[in-house]
């Protein structure tokens, strides 16, 4: 049985606890798994829609959120987490900002347009060059840079806000991204531009707000956990998407190990995966940089997914850890959204320690439950206790 909202969202607000005055970090507790929520409408949440979001700790609302409502990404992103906080004055809200994307909807474009060579350009003259549709930002141009960083920093002005999600970081960092489309060179001024301007977020925003950057992967030699420390933590996603010629159960393995050590370092870790079959078109795209799933499987293969995706994360977790499992970011289209598996309202407890390893398979007791996954048989087993 899955159950809705308005059966659950009185319970896990009572779950969730008030986080200290002045901890800027979600609540956090090991009662239950700890959830994170992310998605997007692009009209106006509805009051129970509200209720079901304020009952995570922590909430990313992507772009395009509200932005038929409201006017604009911006406007409807603040008066979705303003009804949030209204219910829920603990959660955390994110603002979604790409740092090298150009979408619509967002407000601040249209001054945008004043900038000269904000945008890149590749050798053969296009400027789609995101899948070959989108436009991307040139973050060697220092305007260009000062006009994103000040739009993070009126939004996250506002109260209800309390940082930003900064997708589109693997983008940047992959050597082989766009390095053809724009040349050694550029592609060297894109990172030099996008350190900079992760720096001056950080001092535009002060201490007090969160920085969650879609950082760590396995795909890089240190799985990003050297460029984590400019931040207060990850997203996590394409955990099972294996980069090059490395087997998937040994790419899991390595993103196992960075998510272990970010989360016993201290930093958020807010683990999102997808419950549906990998996109065959992406499965083909060499560079893989984005985690693209569809449809859901059906009846005992749904579970098993579902089972193995949990069990994953808790071998994982640690204090200010997260998970969100999903079908997709829009809510409109998503068949799991304002529902709630059985699994993430059975009473867990805290760590007896840390998960152990024997080959591929990793074990870990809980208070009330313990934890196998079989890396090689992409499976698992959940005892609750």
């Amino acid at each position: 049985m899955i159950r809705t909202a308005p059966m659950l969202a009185a319970v896990l607000l009572a779950s969730l606890g008030a986080a200290a005055d002045g901890d800027r970090l979600p609540a956090f507790s090991w009662d239950r798994v700890p959830c994170y929520q992310h998605i997007r409408k692009d009209t106006a949440f509805s009051d129970e829609e509200v209720r079901y979001l304020a009952s995570f700790p922590l909430v990313t609302l992507e772009k395009g959120t509200g932005a038929k409502t409201s006017g604009s990404t911006e406007a409807g992103t603040l008066a979705a987490a303003r009804a949030i906080k209204a219910v829920n004055p603990a959660a955390k809200v994110l603002y979604y900002r790409n740092v090298i994307v150009h979408y619509g909807a967002y407000a601040a474009n249209a001054s945008l347009e004043g900038i000269p060579g904000a945008l890149l350009v590749g050798n053969d003259g296009s400027d789609k060059l995101v899948r070959g549709r989108v436009q991307a930002y040139d973050l060697s141009n220092e305007r260009m840079r000062d006009w994103w960083v000040d739009n993070v920093r009126q939004v996250c002005a506002d109260r209800s806000i309390d940082g930003v999600f900064l997708d589109g970081n693997v983008k940047i960092l992959e050597p082989e991204y766009l390095r053809r489309e724009i040349g050694e060179v550029k592609k060297a001024a894109l990172v030099e531009g996008y350190d900079s301007m992760m720096k001056a977020t950080r001092r535009v925003l002060g201490p007090e707000k969160l920085l969650v950057a879609n950082l760590l992967r396995a795909r890089f030699p240190d799985s990003g956990l050297g460029r984590l420390r400019a931040f207060d933590g990850s997203y996590i996603e394409a955990f099972e998407t294996a980069v090059g010629n490395v087997p998937v159960k040994d790419y899991v393995a390595r993103g196992i190990a960075a998510f272990q050590e970010a989360a016993r370092q201290g930093f958020l870790v807010a683990f999102t995966a997808g419950l549906g079959e990998e996109d065959a078109g992406e499965a083909r795209n060499r560079q893989r940089t984005d985690e693209i799933r569809q449809g859901l499987p059906a009846g005992e293969a749904a579970s098993r997914r579902f089972t193995y995706l949990l069990a994953v994360f808790l071998v994982c977790a640690e204090k200010h850890s997260y998970f969100c499992a999903h079908d997709g970011y829009g809510a409109e289209a998503s068949k799991v959204w304002m529902t709630r598996p059985p699994e993430l309202e059975r009473p867990l407890g805290p760590p007896k320690g840390p998960a152990v390893r024997s080959g591929d398979v990793y074990t870990r007791e809980f208070a009330r439950a313990s934890v196998r996954v079989d890396l090689e048989a992409q499976a698992a087993r959940i005892d609750w206790r």
